[in-house]
């Protein structure tokens, strides 16, 4: 009977501190560090979009310490030290530079990246299937579709020879983007005008060298430079007549005629499922770099009107957001 009762205290003891230890599990606060080059990125939509249908609510069981380098790329070590040394559970870093900066301030906190350019060729992991050390992510190819929007704006205008490529030798994933940029566009028998732009204050004089070089359409790379100036952008497109493609929707938003990239949404959500993994006990390590399974063609019809060009049928229909 006592060895009865014995056994019964025992499970009872133990129920009792695993209910214990499932309540601290769930009370704990987590602190997420969020590394951006520009004020207009933000944490807000992994937060709202990815974290919150996994259970994460801000100000309850996460808490977000934000920084931006505010366009400012020599900024970002003294930002990525500053989050460190606030020792946060886990640190969001968007953008190859910013992930760059992020690796080099820690070899302990989990990294999670988001980059346009190559993860292995840049130096952030080993491999995508195993990135060993701290780190993992989500490449966003931004430099393998290249020739892909190439091949979108020779199909808006077919008689098309001539593209400027807008990119920041600066840039890791933008030079990536213009190398890659070089032999599809052989292939579309397309001449292409190299458009460097390190500073949003040369912005104005490399549009009118494109137009000197008989430019007809622009490819905008992903930089922090033309992330952080998309709307100036297009603006400068627009007043050159030029059809533009982007990978952001944002630009197309913005007046830019056309983007072709990874569909935002998804990869919000996948940075979200990172994030968990890791606050769960996961390893970086272990986690393998994703590249993105959905991709969103956006058109903006009132930009080709003011062109005066006639989106082809055949591209429009494949377009998966059109803004009339």
């Amino acid at each position: 009977m006592k060895r009865k009762f014995l056994i019964l205290s025992l499970g009872l003891l133990m129920q009792t501190h695993l209910g214990l230890a499932q309540a601290q599990q769930q009370a704990k606060v987590f602190k997420i560090g969020g590394l951006v080059t520009t004020t207009d990125q933000s944490l807000s939509p992994i937060v709202h979009q990815g974290l919150r249908p996994l259970g994460y609510v801000e100000g309850k069981n996460i808490f977000i310490e934000y920084r931006s380098a505010e366009g400012k790329l020599e900024r970002l070590p003294a930002l990525a030290d500053e989050l460190v040394r606030l020792k946060v559970d886990v640190l969001v870093a968007i953008g190859t530079a910013v992930a760059l900066a992020a690796k080099n301030a820690t070899k302990t906190i989990p990294i999670v990246f988001t980059s346009g350019g190559d993860p292995v060729a840049v130096g952030l992991v080993d491999s995508l299937a195993r990135p060993g050390g701290n780190l993992t992510g989500l490449s966003t190819i931004s430099a393998e579709l290249a020739g892909k929007r190439l091949e979108l704006l020779k199909e808006t205008v077919p008689k098309l020879s001539r593209v400027a490529v807008l990119w920041n030798p600066q840039a890791a994933s933008s030079k990536q983007e213009w190398k890659e940029s070089l032999h599809p566009a052989r292939e579309l028998t397309l001449q292409l005008h190299s458009m460097e732009v390190s500073s949003a204050d040369k912005l104005e004089s490399a549009f009118k060298e494109a137009i000197k070089a008989r430019s007809a359409a622009l490819a905008v790379t992903s930089s922090p430079v033309n992330n952080s100036n998309h709307k100036r952008i297009a603006d400068l497109a627009a007043k050159h007549r030029l059809p533009a493609i982007s990978n952001r929707g944002e630009f197309v938003a913005s007046g830019g005629l056309m983007s072709y990239g990874p569909d935002e949404a998804e990869r919000f959500r996948r940075v979200a499922y990172l994030i968990d993994r890791i606050l769960k006990g996961a390893k970086p390590a272990d986690l393998l770099v994703e590249r993105p399974m959905g991709f969103e063609f956006t058109i903006n019809l009132k930009t080709a009107n003011a062109l005066g060009l006639t989106i082809p049928p055949i591209v429009l229909m494949r377009a998966q957001r059109v803004i009339k």
